[in-house]
């Protein structure tokens, strides 16, 4: 596939498997519960 022209759109089927797979992780990382040892660190910190 070629490059995207600069300011332009590439809206290739290959960008939203991309996108997917990054909404995916990104919801798999938020969603993760903070470990007590960490939830410790932080409060020494404030």
């Amino acid at each position: 596939m070629p490059p995207a022209k600069a300011g332009g759109k590439n809206t290739g089927r290959g960008e939203k498997n991309v996108g997917d797979a990054l909404r995916a992780v990104y919801h798999d990382a938020v969603s993760e519960t903070i470990p007590d040892e960490m939830l410790d660190l932080l409060n020494k910190l404030g």
